[in-house]
């Protein structure tokens, strides 16, 4: 039985409002524009100039609106796709979910964790699906290294070392935890999405080095608990120039039964059935998070990235930021129950009060 409503008509696109038309809208708008699987039918954005000029260049029949508000109403859309800045995100779920209409959110879900559980609550309020885009789980390679993982028995330690020097300028320069908050999460994710477990506890370091171009720590290492006993440790800098990693980093684990590694590209090795080079997907990246939406509206299977199921990774984040501030470990638990404490403190709309009142993390 699906927790949130579907789709009704199977038989014909899903019409799209999207907001947000920046450098990630744009290549959004890209991806919906190539399917056969959606319509994009509205753009809201606060530079309308921008919006329009985002239209013209992927070539779409799309009303442009400063407000989501307003494209609502005009286009009666089947879905909306949130790529406003992280600040946005809460604002623009809430409005969409209340309004009737499911979302597709680049991550992270919010800047902290108690604005994602405000949006659990509203997703669970409204019946409506919230999925949250975590693209880089959309690679079959690491569909592939999560079935070589399987072959190894009992796990005991997953790594990834994530090594990049890129000079983005803006506000990730000024960001004081630049690394865990804007990059690992995609790796923590990941990591859950691989192991097939949850995050219990985390210890982590973080720093700046001399040479880095950041004000805040580029740098970090941290080791997480799972609550099947895997340890994960992820060390990374985002300040590295020379023998660059892949964006995916390199990934090591080790079982009962051998080794796996894979390159973070298409390079997937077990000690136990040998070497894989593993083309591409036909959906990779957003377009598979694209992809498991409108498949999720379709049957009303719940998709990984349902925020309810996403909200683990932001977790982590968070855990790792506070670790890494105080020198100290800390238990996700805790964690979630302070978020939800924290949540309550806000201001929010009755319904959202009253899931809060109640709400539980879910492991699983």
């Amino acid at each position: 039985m699906s927790a949130f409503a579907r789709v009704a008509d199977p038989a014909r696109p899903l019409r799209v409002v999207q907001v947000g038309a920046g450098a990630m809208g744009l290549a959004w708008m890209r991806t919906l524009t190539a399917s056969d699987d959606v319509e994009l039918v509205g753009v809201a954005d606060l530079d309308v100039d921008r919006a329009q000029a985002a239209v013209r260049a992927v070539g779409a029949d799309a009303k442009v609106d400063v407000s989501l508000g307003g494209l609502l109403a005009a286009t009666e859309p089947d879905a909306v796709v949130n790529v406003t800045v992280p600040a946005a995100h809460a604002e623009v779920n809430v409005e969409a979910l209340f309004a009737g209409v499911p979302v597709l959110c680049e991550k992270p879900a919010a800047p902290t964790l108690a604005e994602a559980v405000v949006q659990v609550a509203a997703a669970e309020a409204t019946g409506r699906l919230l999925m949250i885009s975590q693209s880089r789980r959309y690679y079959a390679a690491l569909a592939e290294y999560r079935r070589r993982l399987a072959e190894l028995g009992t796990p005991g330690l997953l790594t990834t070392d994530f090594f990049r020097g890129p000079r983005f300028g803006g506000f990730r320069d000024e960001m004081e935890q630049p690394l865990l908050v804007d990059m690992a999460i995609h790796a923590f994710d990941a990591a859950r999405y691989l192991l097939d477990a949850e995050p219990v506890s985390v210890s982590c370091e973080s720093w700046n080095p001399a040479w880095s171009w950041y004000r805040g720590d580029a740098a970090a290492t941290a080791t997480f608990l799972f609550d099947d006993g895997t340890r994960y440790v992820y060390t990374g800098a985002w300040c590295t120039d020379g023998l660059e990693t892949s964006w995916n980093g390199q990934w090591r684990a080790a079982g009962s039964g051998g080794a796996a590694t894979w390159d973070g590209e298409d390079r997937v090795t077990s000690s136990v059935s040998g070497a894989a080079d593993v083309p591409p997907g036909a959906n990779e990246q957003i377009g598979g998070a694209l992809e498991e939406f409108v498949g999720a509206l379709r049957t009303g299977v719940e998709p990984s990235g349902a925020i309810a199921r996403n909200i683990m990774s932001l977790a982590m984040v968070e855990a790792a930021v506070r670790s890494a501030e105080s020198g100290a470990r800390v238990h996700i638990d805790a964690l979630m129950d302070q978020a939800r404490h924290d949540a309550l403190s806000r201001t929010v709309r009755e319904e959202i009060r009253a899931r809060l009142e109640s709400w539980e993390p879910r492991r699983r």
